[in-house]
């Protein structure tokens, strides 16, 4: 605020003003974004069709040119409403303390000054000898901090025989003008920064919307969520239940919506329990910032899943069948990225996988694990067109040694539970269909979270995949019932007979001895056993480890139909509620 900030313009503030002036801006940005549709569906797609030449050429460049310009001014009015918006929200709160200070001081028969020096009146005393004394009256600052001991240095203490006490009056005019100091200090912080993010938001004249204008952008949307972090990051329910997100996001205006989804895409994009397309959008808006930040180190691990990112960014600019859902991108730890093939909002039926031991944020994810959902999503829409399959790479798979261990799992399934509860909060369906499916290390994960209390939130089928065992003896421990849980398992992948190979000595320097059975697997029971009692359904047997030189190929083709027709079918049947289709084998 020009002129300085003082407690009586704080005191005076009225925030709907900002708030008024905010939905001017509003009203400017989405103006501007009507006239740039028009341009683009109207203006630029009638021309398109109907004239051709180089005239028609150039007239399209300046229609291009017009368009970016509607989008600039629609994003930069878009920041200027946001920041007032967050002004006036974040200056009513320490606008509500100075009220209250001030208040206070009245009441009390206090005197706030112009400096914001609080005055007490002269008071009578009585010392311990019973005599009464005249305190004066005087004036004082405040500081924010605890206030000092008012008697003067080297008094005697306060029950020292006729020693006078303090006029009371002081200590609470101190209180008053801290109270004062620390909502002027707080209001003045607040305006500091949003003045900064104000003023960083100018366009240069004759404006024409260059890579370097697109970089001034996102440098302005960086500037803007600096300023309202607090405004918009306080207001974002992160500790709700997935269902309350919902009935929060479904109560904000649109204007609100914007917000979030311009501004702060990365409070929205990972957040269960917000709808598909506004997650999509959000982690749309994200890539590119983190594909920025990323290119900005030089280390082998930025550079992976850097690669990956520009892959997935390749994708999705890409027509896909089904189309792509971006419903969560990130960089910590091994990386993060849950993507839907089909609209897991609209679908009866959507699955979501878990990946599991070495899977990461790098080239192999999205070329060959990313495929797998996506052959599920094709296989499962075959059958029933309302069918939604999803890759849920959140949480760090192990990657080495670590696979030995449930760590990974147990940390993994609170996140996966909350996910799937988000599923079901969005889905349009009465009665959505939903399959929890984990494959190799992965099928712990699952099993961990299903073994949670209160299950896995609305999963009626569970598929496991090359399983080393879930951390359950029984498939009715998963809370589905024995009938709803499906494993698949090739008897040539070697990571469904942990044991017997470690029996065997081809593991013995990886695996610790331990007693088990013919039907233990390493985590728990072998989910292909008889006694395990899940529902077995045909597999190929996939090329033998070392015979067939296949390495752990029978491992990895479970969801291809390209290698494994049969399996990839079956999953897609239990997917599209259809399971009674499933081909079955014996149970080993």
């Amino acid at each position: 605020m020009s002129g300085g900030l003082t407690w009586q313009r704080l005191r005076d503030l009225g925030t709907s003003e900002l708030t008024e002036a905010g939905d001017a801006w509003h009203r400017v940005s989405s103006r501007a974004d009507a006239d740039r549709t028009r341009v683009d569906r109207a203006m630029t797609a009638k021309l398109r069709e109907t004239q051709e030449g180089e005239a028609a050429e150039a007239a399209l460049h300046r229609l291009r040119r017009l368009s970016r310009n509607f989008q600039y001014v629609h994003g930069e009015c878009g920041l200027v409403r946001t920041t007032l918006n967050g002004l006036a929200a974040e200056l009513a709160e320490p606008r509500r303390r100075l009220r209250d200070a001030l208040a206070d001081a009245a009441a009390q028969g206090l005197t706030v000054h112009d400096d914001g020096s609080v005055g007490y009146p002269a008071a009578e005393v009585t010392d311990l000898t019973g005599t009464t004394r005249n305190a004066p009256g005087g004036t004082v600052r405040g500081s924010g901090l605890l206030p000092l001991d008012p008697r003067p240095l080297g008094a005697p203490p306060a029950d020292f025989p006729g020693f006078a006490p303090p006029n009371p009056r002081q200590a609470r005019a101190q209180e008053v003008a801290d109270r004062i100091a620390r909502a002027l200090r707080s209001a003045t912080e607040i305006d500091t920064r949003y003045a900064r993010a104000l003023a960083a938001l100018k366009a240069e004249q004759g404006l024409d919307v260059t890579e370097a204008t697109l970089r001034d952008v996102r440098a302005d949307t960086a500037g803007v969520r600096t300023a309202a972090d607090r405004y918009l990051d306080d207001t974002v329910p992160r500790d709700a239940s997935p269902a309350d997100r919902r009935r929060w996001w479904d109560g904000l205006t649109d204007e609100q919506r914007r917000e979030y989804l311009e501004i702060a895409p990365d409070l929205i994009g990972g957040l269960d329990g917000i709808p598909a397309a506004a997650r999509d959008e959000a982690n749309r808006t994200r890539l590119p910032l983190l594909i920025d930040e990323l290119s900005r180190r030089d280390d082998g691990d930025a550079r992976t899943k850097l690669t990956a990112l520009r892959m997935i960014q390749d994708k999705l600019s890409e027509p896909s069948n089904p189309p792509m859902y971006l419903l969560g991108i990130g960089t910590e730890g091994n990386g993060r990225a849950i993507i839907s093939y089909g609209d897991p909002d609209a679908s009866r039926n959507v699955s979501a996988y878990v990946p599991g031991l070495g899977t990461k944020l790098d080239e192999e994810f999205v070329d060959d694990t990313m495929k797998r959902a996506q052959d599920t999503a094709k296989g499962a829409r075959r059958i029933d067109p309302s069918s939604a399959a999803i890759i849920w790479l959140g949480y760090d798979a192990p990657q080495h040694v670590d696979v030995m261990t449930k760590g990974d799992a147990q940390r993994g399934a609170p996140a996966y539970n909350e996910f799937m509860a988000g599923l079901s909060a969005t889905n349009q369906n009465a009665d959505p269909h939903l399959t929890a499916i984990g494959h190799s290390y992965g099928s712990l994960a699952v099993g961990t979270a299903a073994q949670r209390p209160g299950g896995i939130p609305g999963a009626d089928d569970i598929i496991l995949l090359g399983s080393p065992g879930v951390d359950a003896q029984k498939a009715e421990e998963l809370g589905v019932g024995r009938g709803h849980v499906f494993v698949g398992a090739a008897d040539n992948d070697p990571v469904t007979h942990t044991p017997a190979m470690w029996e065997a000595g081809l593991f013995a320097t990886m695996l610790p001895v331990t007693d088990r059975g013919a039907d233990d697997a390493y985590f728990g029971k072998d989910p292909a056993s008889e006694a395990f009692g899940a529902r077995r359904f045909k597999v190929d047997d996939g090329p033998r480890m070392f015979r067939d030189l296949g390495g752990f190929d029978a491992h990895s083709q479970y969801f291809t139909p390209e290698v494994d027709e049969e399996s990839a079918k079956n999953i897609a049947r239990i997917v599209a509620g259809r399971p009674e289709k499933i081909t079955t084998e014996e149970r080993r």
